[in-house]
């Protein structure tokens, strides 16, 4: 039987890119890859650039011939258009169609949900970044197998802006918060089942700290900040927190929990949509 073969939609243009990696980060799809061969050694994983566009598919591949497809984050807006935005669109509309099963984190989320046929807006709450709080299972969420194994009311890392606002035909809602009531979904196509967070189960501490950094002077703008002291606090006790996740210290002081704390915890999301959507459907395509 042919190995696992995954694939990555990296959602950010290539600036994006460049500049989280000059502050020290992993670009969004390579850390997401790197997790998924983590949770899934035997799996090959490739990666595919859409918001670049002389980035396509890898050589010989299709879309179907994927066991399982992640999206990962964006500095993007789906309402401000472009091609960027459009040419992922277009991908992830391909890839409902295929029966693969398809998971976004944050702008993921919200490309599925506007390829499925809903509405993404800028959240009137505004931005919610660092942890995500107060995130409770729907009565739908607390039997799904996405949330196998998790607690009902739980935090979780998150930098967004924006938010889905219209749920697509097929979507059944499985988390909300007080900040934005779509925090996770499945969305069934006529094609493909795909879930989606709009959260960052796969972002270490130490990636919230250089987003914090990176983007410090809009979060000092928005309130989040007194100046670049306090923020240059926040982001270095997260990535001490990286370093060390049993400091009771630090963890007490931002209330960070073992949902964020414990790895197994945090990326359990992710590791239940390769254990019930991936794996099955290799079987049930005759693959493994």
């Amino acid at each position: 039987m042919p190995t696992p073969r995954l694939l990555v939609i990296e959602g950010n243009n290539p600036a994006t890119m460049a500049e989280h990696v000059s502050f020290g980060g992993t670009e969004a799809s390579r850390g997401y890859a790197n997790l998924l061969r983590e949770l899934l050694p035997v799996a090959e994983v490739d990666i595919c650039y859409p918001a670049d566009v002389t980035a396509g598919l890898p050589s010989g591949q299709s879309l179907e011939g994927y066991d399982g497809i992640a999206i990962t984050g964006s500095g993007l807006h789906v309402y401000g258009g472009g091609d960027e935005v459009t040419r992922q669109i277009d991908l992830v509309r391909e890839a409902l169609k295929t029966g693969t099963p398809v998971f976004g984190s944050c702008w993921g989320l919200q490309i599925i949900t506007t390829a499925a046929g809903g509405v993404v807006r800028k959240n009137p709450n505004g931005r919610e970044i660092g942890f995500g709080r107060g995130i409770r299972l729907t009565e739908e969420g607390r039997k799904h197998p996405m949330y196998a194994g998790k607690m009902d009311v739980f935090n979780a890392p998150t930098v967004h802006l924006d938010e889905v606002v219209t749920l697509p035909d097929g979507a059944v809602l499985l988390a909300s918060n007080a900040v934005s009531k779509v925090q996770a979904v499945e969305i069934r196509t006529p094609g493909s089942t795909a879930w989606g967070v709009q959260y960052h189960p796969e972002y270490p501490l130490k990636e919230l700290a250089i987003i914090v950094r990176r983007i410090g002077t809009r979060l000092i703008g928005e309130g989040f900040f007194a100046g670049e002291a306090d923020l240059s606090e926040f982001a270095h006790d997260l990535e001490a927190l990286d370093l060390d996740p049993a400091c009771k210290r630090l963890a007490w002081r931002h209330g960070i929990s073992l949902n964020v704390l414990d790895k197994k915890r945090r990326v359990s999301e992710i590791a239940n949509w390769l254990e019930y959507q991936v794996l099955p459907m290799r079987v049930k395509r005759g693959r493994g």
